[in-house]
């Protein structure tokens, strides 16, 4: 009893000791813990790369001020409003992809309209990135085919693996795009993936979202002009399109579009759309 009465000290010492040095080994352990999230946090890259900003100073993006002026558009009765909507549901609802396009000419007034209209599409911070390349001749189309073609077919036998090839039957498309040759015209869209200006490079916010919007615009535009189009997303021939266009590195290629009249025999694939219970949800 009293060797543990001499010693009760020292053992209330050392576990102080000890509870002291757990306690900070926890304190460090959360601070540890808190800079590594925050530099997680910090060092986390952006979701969308085309917000990102140089850090160097190379993207420049003072811009004069805007002015407001009033905007006022023609309102409609609820009836017209209605009769409108149907009216234009009707008219896009009759949009197919068409992969026999007649050489038949069409005017180029109509084409450039339609490009005029694809350019009121909205755009992050207004920046209009989009570049639509239009091509009418015959041998620039041809050279076009042939990369396309060539590419196509590397792409149905090695690198679109068997389902979506065979998701692809039905539509009865193949590497073969003759609609290229005989389309009398093809527009490119390339989105650009920064400005360039004198002084150094703008940033295109959202720029792939913009362009796509722009797009959707243009393909309403060809439906509303009677014209017919296939949405061609030319799988890994981007880059040699582009230097065969001359175009600028910061433009990427988005979409091909061939354009004109239906040819007289052309079909299509019998598709039913969604029903609007199946596409849209109210809340």
């Amino acid at each position: 009893m009293v060797l543990f009465s001499s010693l009760t000290p020292v053992i209330i010492a050392l576990m102080c000791i000890c509870l002291a040095a757990l306690w900070s080994s926890k304190r460090k352990a959360r601070r540890d813990r808190k800079v590594g999230t925050e530099d997680r946090v910090n060092s986390k890259p952006r979701a969308d790369e085309d917000l990102r900003v140089d850090k160097a100073g190379s993207f420049l993006n003072d811009e004069p001020e805007v002015q407001h002026i009033p905007y006022s558009p023609q309102r409609y009765s609820e009836d017209e409003m209605i009769h409108r909507a149907n009216e234009f549901y009707q008219l896009m609802n009759a949009r197919r992809s068409v992969r026999f396009i007649s050489e038949e000419a069409v005017p180029r007034a109509v084409i450039d309209s339609i490009i005029r209209t694809a350019g009121t599409a909205p755009s992050g911070a207004h920046t209009e990135p989009w570049t639509f390349v239009v091509i009418q001749d015959p041998e620039t189309k041809h050279r076009i085919r042939e990369i396309i073609e060539e590419e196509e077919e590397v792409n149905y036998k090695k690198r679109m693996g068997k389902k979506w090839v065979s998701d692809l039957k039905q539509m009865r498309t193949y590497w073969i795009k003759p609609y290229l040759d005989t389309a009398p015209y093809l527009i490119l869209i390339f989105k650009q993936i920064y400005g360039i200006l004198p002084t150094g490079k703008k940033t295109h916010y959202y720029n792939e979202i913009s362009v796509s919007i722009s797009c959707g615009i243009l393909l309403a535009a060809l439906q509303n002009a009677g014209l017919v189009t296939v949405t061609t997303t030319p799988l890994n021939c981007g880059p040699r399109v582009r230097v065969l266009l001359g175009r600028p590195e910061n433009e990427k290629l988005l979409l091909l579009l061939p354009v004109g009249y239906p040819a007289k025999d052309a079909t299509v694939p019998d598709f039913k759309r969604k029903p609007l219970d199946e596409i849209m949800v109210s809340v």
